[in-house]
């Protein structure tokens, strides 16, 4: 079905992503699915391909699309081969980076954004709690500044990407 939302500069990298995704990605779904992983090649070759950085500025290793409908052409992808694959991307690549890029400090986006966007540092987003579901308005974590280091308290559940993170943005 064509829909008249996307333009040629998002068919052909709609080409690149499917692609990517009958080398590195088709033949490995079985595993993948064996595993309960994705695993962390993936990430890699994905970063490669730029396809983690989108909505990353390209001073920090990004491709600044600045066009969202990129990110729904690489959800639409993704999700056609593994559903399981286009939330993990999501969380990653759609969701939690985009935070880090707004409301991270400068020394935060040095640090971290170059490696989302390589897939050397995997994100995840801890916001469900066992006893408020995702309800943000029910959080039992908190945060209490101590010195110069914030102690957290409370417990998430159900984070997705949370096995394999190297950084998980936390509610509270």
């Amino acid at each position: 079905m064509k829909r008249e939302i996307y333009d040629e500069d998002h068919e052909a990298f709609r080409s690149s992503v499917r692609e990517f995704l009958g080398r590195s990605v088709i033949p490995n779904v079985e595993q993948h699915a064996i595993d309960k992983a994705i695993p962390r090649e993936f990430w890699l070759e994905a970063g490669k391909q730029g396809f983690l950085g989108l909505e990353i500025p390209e001073e920090y290793g990004g491709a600044g699309a600045g066009d969202y409908r990129f990110n729904a052409v690489m959800a639409e992808e993704l999700s056609k081969v593994n559903a399981a694959l286009g939330s993990c991307w999501g969380i990653h690549a759609d969701i939690t980076a985009p935070y880090i890029v707004a409301m991270g400090t400068e020394e935060q986006k040095q640090r971290w954004l170059p490696g989302v966007a390589s897939g050397e540092i995997l994100l995840a987003i801890g916001m469900t709690e066992p006893s408020g579901g995702s309800d943000l308005a029910a959080l039992k974590t908190s945060a209490v500044k101590d010195g110069d280091d914030w102690v957290i308290n409370g417990s998430k559940t159900f984070i997705t990407n949370g096995y394999s993170a190297d950084l998980i943005i936390t509610a509270v």
